[in-house]
């Protein structure tokens, strides 16, 4: 669990912040700090006090500490990182899985920011795959 611990590195900028965010089916990098400085705050605070937050500072002293990290942010630290996970993978996907819904209700249309508005207008009529991953991709 490497990844998430280096994650974690950017949710001190958010403890100081003391922003919440509701939790999604994928999460933006943005509110993936905001989730976990609300579930890891107390630890970062608690185990990782005086720490500077550049170079994965934070990040290190969660995963040497692991032991003493509450369940409650080890739970988030996984499902947020498995949820960025997930929303990357939408996103370098979306031209295989969209194919098809590309060539049938875009035909011409050029530029992925244009196909993108483009299957993300048609909601109705593109397959439940393309819908989902566009979604999954954050762009809906």
């Amino acid at each position: 669990m490497p990844g998430v611990w280096r994650l974690a590195g950017a949710v001190a900028i958010a403890v100081i912040a003391g922003t919440c965010a509701a939790k999604a089916d994928t999460v933006s990098y943005a509110d993936a700090i905001t989730v976990l400085a609300k579930d890891c705050g107390s630890d970062i605070k608690k185990l990782c006090k005086g720490l500077n937050l550049g170079n994965n500072r934070i990040a290190d002293c969660l995963a040497q500490n692991s032991a003493k990290v509450s369940p409650t942010c080890t739970s988030t630290l996984a499902s947020v990182a498995a949820s960025i996970q997930k929303r990357e993978q939408a996103q370098t996907s979306y031209k295989q899985v969209c194919a098809t819904d590309m060539a049938r209700r875009c035909n011409g249309v050029k530029g992925d920011g244009y196909i993108l508005a483009c299957l993300a207008g048609k909601t109705k009529t593109i397959s439940k795959q393309c819908s989902q991953t566009i979604t999954d991709a954050g762009w809906r």
